[in-house]
């Protein structure tokens, strides 16, 4: 046997850790929607209690994101991993007990936990093991976090009605989040020595660029929640079932992961990601204009353009950050950063949507306000060709407002 044939292998087993992580991500968030009637019954939560069940764990991810190069710097990113996919277990097995809002609340918070120590350490990871395919590996850890987001809103009425209990429904998810732990702790590469990597992100917030790849991140990533939020809602108030509403939130999930999983193949064919960007971004204005201006005019073929826009942009904008520095540390934390800021604004829309809909009686301002944020997201990008990536990261702090435009 030549010493090729266990490389091989060993990277088809890392890309399934890929894989399966990725999966575990974003389940116990979507799960709660479809058994969110039978959750509220039992624990008391009214509408804003629920909301705070996908609100805490979206700020958790934005908070604990920052936190990322310290863990890597102090733990390693494979320990850290294993620990957080340790955690998901733990968060998704108590709540086969939780039986008021408050424990649902504190489980949410847990689950948010891990799954933000999760996102910030692993593209670091991805940089490092598969350099020369970092577009295609985080294209595929990119769909199958969103295939996980399906899988949870599909599969949690499921098990809960095969079971007789919304605990169930949501207490199942331990079982792939197991699988992806002995995964990640037979097959995740092992920690090279530390290295500076909180300096370093305390250093990159100085960067403008950096800021701009979390205002870009975190706009998009507020149009993706203000969807999974509010698309059911909106055509319930166009008449629709529970049912039919649900099936346009499936097919969104379904055509995300299509293209995260696409996309970055194809836009790894050149070192400028912004006209690959900027077709994901064309499918969001598509999107969000058709909701505002011709709602039932072709319902899930709206929902099939946001779905592609929203999930394109988000496996594409991991990829630009790692883009830009060599180094797999330095864009690990470069990473980390933009999705910590980025989810903490991201968490804000929803609610941002519903005062509008208080005050103006129907959704039509908030997806006015998304279409606007995606021309200030097309405007940023123009701003990232891969000409900049060097001079945007490496320039003296005390220059960086100067550079605003340079970036």
């Amino acid at each position: 046997m030549t010493g090729e044939q266990p490389s091989r292998a060993a990277r088809v087993l890392m890309l399934m850790a890929v894989a399966l992580v990725g999966l575990n991500l974003r389940p116990f968030i979507t799960a709660i929607g479809p058994l969110a009637a039978d959750i509220g019954a039992q624990t008391g939560l009214d509408l804003k209690g629920m909301a705070l069940l996908t609100l805490v764990p979206m700020v958790l991810m934005g908070v604990c994101a920052f936190a990322g190069p310290f863990l890597q710097a102090r733990i390693g990113a494979r320990r850290a991993v294993i620990a957080a996919l340790a955690v998901l277990v733990l968060g998704s097995l108590l709540r086969l007990f939780a039986a008021t809002g408050w424990q649902m609340v504190g489980t949410a918070a847990l689950l948010g936990l891990g799954a933000a120590v999760v996102q910030a350490v692993f593209p670091g990871i991805v940089k490092r093991q598969f350099p020369r395919h970092v577009g295609v590996v985080m294209g595929l850890y990119s769909a199958m976090l969103m295939g996980g987001g399906a899988l949870g809103a599909q599969m949690a009425p499921l098990v809960a009605q095969k079971a007789g209990d919304w605990h169930a429904g949501l207490a199942w998810l331990a079982m792939p989040a197991v699988a992806a732990l002995c995964l990640a702790a037979r097959y995740l590469p092992r920690d090279t020595a530390a290295g500076q990597g909180w300096a370093i992100a305390t250093g990159f917030l100085r960067r403008p660029r950096v800021w701009l790849l979390m205002a870009c991140f975190g706009l998009v990533n507020g149009g993706y929640s203000t969807v999974v939020a509010w698309l059911a809602p909106f055509y319930r108030e166009q008449g629709w079932s529970a049912a039919a509403s649900g099936s346009l939130l499936a097919a969104m999930a379904l055509s995300q992961g299509a293209a995260a999983l696409i996309l970055p193949v194809l836009a790894g064919r050149g070192e400028d990601r912004r006209r690959w960007l900027w077709l994901t971004l064309a499918m969001q204005v598509a999107g969000f204009g058709a909701l505002a201006l011709w709602p039932e005019a072709a319902p899930m073929l709206w929902a099939v353009l946001l779905g592609a826009g929203l999930g394109g942009c988000f496996a594409l904008s991991l990829i630009v950050a790692l883009d830009h520095l060599p180094d797999p540390a330095q864009a690990g934390a470069l990473s980390a950063l933009m999705q910590g800021g980025g989810f903490l604004i991201a968490a804000l829309p929803p609610w941002i949507v519903a005062v509008l809909h208080d005050v103006t009686g129907s959704f039509l301002a908030g997806w006015v306000l998304h279409l606007a944020c995606v021309v200030v997201v097309t405007a940023l990008y123009r701003q990232v060709s891969p000409d900049s990536y060097a001079m945007a990261m490496s320039a003296p702090p005390d220059r960086g407002i100067a550079l605003i435009r340079n970036t």
